[in-house]
C-alpha cells in the first residue's frame, strides 16, 4: 500500500526524493536504491525557462520515471502554462500534480479538473508570496499543498526558516475546516532542517542534494522522518 493510499492518520512523515538531485545518466539505479531505502514518493521537478530559468523534464521522462519506480510520482509544475501540461503530466503517470499560486490561471478550474481525472491536485507557494484570503478558499479543492522554502528553480539552495510559520497556519486552516490536504514542503531538507518542517506541520519532506550526496540513503531517509 502506498503512502497515499494508507489512512491519514497513519501515514506519518512522507520521504519524496526529488530526481533534480541525482544521477541522471544512473537513474534507474537510483530510483530502485532510494525505493529501497524507504523513500515514500518520487518528487519530479518540472521547469520550462520562463517562470523559472531552468529546464528540465517533459512528460516523456515523467512516464519513464513512473515506470521506473513502484513509488507515486509528484509533479511540481513550475512553469507558465499548468493548465495545458498538468493533465499531460497526470497522463504520463503522475499520482499528484502540483502547480504553482503565482500563475495566471484558473486555480480552481484546474484544481477541479485534476480531482476529476483521478489525479491528487496541489497548489504551491513561493517563499516571498504571503498567504492571503485568496489561498483558504482554494483548500478544499487541494489535495496538497506545498510550501517552498527556497526560490523554485534550482536546488542546492539554503532553507528559509522564515516559511515554517505557512506551514503552521496551513495546518491550522486545515484543522478548523475539516480537510485532509497533505503538506509539503522542498527546498533545503537535510536532517537538520527536517526538524523544524516536520514541527511546523509537513506531512511531505522533498528531499534532494542532501540525500542525493549523501552515502548512506537508507540512513538519511530515516534521519529526515527523525527516526534516525
Amino acid at each position: 500500500m502506498s503512502w497515499w493510499q494508507r489512512p491519514r492518520a497513519e501515514r506519518g512523515v512522507a520521504v519524496a526524493p526529488s530526481i533534480l538531485s541525482a544521477d541522471v545518466l544512473r537513474l534507474g539505479d537510483e530510483l530502485r536504491a532510494v525505493e529501497t531505502a524507504g523513500a515514500d514518493l518520487i518528487h519530479l521537478d518540472v521547469m520550462d525557462g520562463h517562470f523559472v530559468d531552468n529546464l528540465t523534464y517533459g512528460p516523456h521522462v515523467a512516464r519513464a520515471v513512473a515506470r521506473g519506480s513502484a513509488l507515486p510520482l509528484d509533479c511540481h509544475l513550475m512553469i507558465t502554462d499548468p493548465a495545458s501540461y498538468a493533465p499531460r503530466f497526470a497522463a504520463a503517470g503522475g499520482v499528484s500534480v502540483s502547480f504553482h499560486l503565482e500563475v495566471e490561471v484558473d486555480h480552481a478550474g484546474l484544481l477541479r479538473a485534476l480531482r476529476a481525472a483521478g489525479v491528487r491536485g496541489g497548489l504551491v507557494i513561493n517563499p516571498q508570496t504571503p498567504l492571503t484570503g485568496l489561498v483558504r478558499p482554494l483548500l478544499p479543492l487541494c489535495d496538497l499543498f506545498l510550501v517552498m522554502s527556497v526560490p523554485p528553480g534550482y536546488g542546492g539552495q539554503r532553507f528559509d526558516p522564515a516559511v515554517l510559520s505557512k506551514l503552521a497556519t496551513l495546518r491550522q486552516w486545515r484543522q478548523e475546516d475539516g480537510l485532509e490536504f497533505a503538506l509539503e514542503i522542498d527546498g533545503g531538507i537535510d536532517p537538520q532542517t527536517a526538524a523544524p518542517a516536520r514541527a511546523a506541520g509537513a506531512d511531505i519532506l522533498v528531499c534532494g542534494s542532501a540525500l542525493f550526496r549523501s552515502s548512506d540513503y537508507r540512513t538519511t531517509i530515516a534521519s529526515l522522518r527523525g527516526d534516525g
